[in-house]
């Protein structure tokens, strides 16, 4: 019950958190101006998760820049076609109670009343390819890539980083 309720939380914070001036100015310390027009495409909310993931890994001490890249755009594939409240509620407590219907909801082609979901479900991989065309590094890729993927023991960099970055996901 415990991720329940960290998204219960994540979701009023979303809806009540503002976007500190302060908080500006951080793409532009570690994002190329073609990142930066990918970071700006991402809703609101999805920008300032992103600042929060972005602090959380700063709050631990020095980072790469392909982390920090990472943790900005890791959600920027849900751009393609942002989620209606109601999707990110549904899937939510989709993945928590119903993941197999979850995962039938989001398979097939984004069409018609299904297309949030599969665009929710597949946004790693849709922010990997726009974070590629927009000159990210491939390991930086791998991660915005990998975010939601299941991580074992931390056997390489890559892992040691998705590791780093999917902790600071879950808490922001």
């Amino acid at each position: 019950m415990g991720q329940a309720a960290y998204r219960v939380r994540q979701f009023f914070a979303a809806l009540t958190s503002p976007l500190f001036r302060r908080d500006a100015g951080a793409p532009a310390q570690v994002l190329t101006p073609a990142q930066e027009a990918l970071f700006c495409r991402m809703s609101a909310p999805d920008r300032r998760h992103a600042l929060q993931v972005y602090r959380a890994l700063r709050a631990r001490g020095p980072q790469t820049p392909d982390l920090l890249v990472a943790a900005l755009l890791h959600d920027v594939g849900k751009a393609a076609g942002p989620p209606p409240l109601w999707v990110r509620v549904a899937v939510v407590l989709l993945e928590r109670w119903a993941p197999r219907w979850l995962d039938r909801l989001s398979a097939g082609d984004p069409r018609g009343w299904r297309r949030p979901f599969v665009l929710y479900r597949r946004h790693a991989e849709i922010g990997a390819e726009w974070a590629a065309q927009a000159g990210c590094s491939p390991l930086t890729v791998a991660l915005i890539r990998r975010h939601h993927d299941p991580l074992g023991s931390p056997d390489s960099e890559e892992d040691r980083l998705l590791a780093l970055l999917q902790q600071a996901d879950g808490q922001a």
